[in-house]
């Protein structure tokens, strides 16, 4: 197996965004892991973001529109060249069509890593038809919780493993919502993931190292 995965989703936390964006990716790139970190940010945070050694940064969302005529959208090309190096789609605060996922799949550059979420086996089945990198399975009543989806409802997370490498076995699984220690990371991993999505565990901890010390702990 690769290295896991600790994907850190800033959303637009306040204490995530903008100046406290750079802190937040400075951390983490202070971090001594064997473990991939990747910071997934704001697009109007991209630039700054990227400008931090050790660090990978991802868009929390592209749109699949071309340079041209599209008024706020999140074009992929000019993402790349302010910073990102992958992104996540389809997130449970930002969903789309199985359609656009595929159209956004298929204007992504060759070996962009791109993670996928879904809400419950049958989406993560049907995304992973597409191909994407990975696939995060967050149920959407656990995200943001007190409780990670690896305590509350560990099959989902088996189940989501076994459906998508069947249909396609080069997806990796993610494991979000709820995802807050290195003891979740642990068992998620235990679980089948290779790696894990959170978000308010780190962007809101008053000790943002010590928080992130403890997620890879256990890697």
């Amino acid at each position: 197996m690769s290295a896991p995965l600790v994907v850190v989703n800033f959303k637009t936390y306040a204490s995530a965004s903008g100046r406290r964006a750079d802190a937040l990716a400075a951390h983490m790139a202070s971090i001594d892991t064997d473990a991939r970190l990747v910071a997934a940010v704001s697009a109007f945070d991209l630039s700054s973001v990227a400008a931090i050694s050790g660090v990978e940064v991802w868009s929390q969302h592209l749109d699949g529109v071309s340079q041209g005529s599209a008024t706020g959208w999140l074009e992929i090309n000019t993402a790349i060249e302010r910073g990102a190096a992958g992104t996540l789609i389809n997130h449970a605060e930002h969903k789309l069509s199985i359609e656009d996922v595929k159209k956004i799949l298929d204007m992504l550059p060759d070996g962009m890593p791109v993670c996928a979420c879904a809400a419950d086996v049958d989406e993560a089945r049907a995304l992973a038809a597409l191909g994407p990198t990975f696939i995060a399975v967050e149920p959407p009543e656990l995200i943001g919780g007190d409780i990670s989806v690896t305590s509350a409802d560990p099959a989902i997370v088996k189940d989501t493993v076994a459906a998508v490498k069947e249909v396609n076995p080069d997806v990796r699984i993610l494991c979000g919502a709820g995802v807050k220690s290195g003891a979740d990371v642990t068992a998620a991993i235990a679980l089948g993931a290779e790696g894990v999505l959170l978000a308010s565990g780190v962007t809101k901890a008053e000790d943002v190292r010590a928080v992130l010390e403890d997620l890879v702990s256990g890697l």
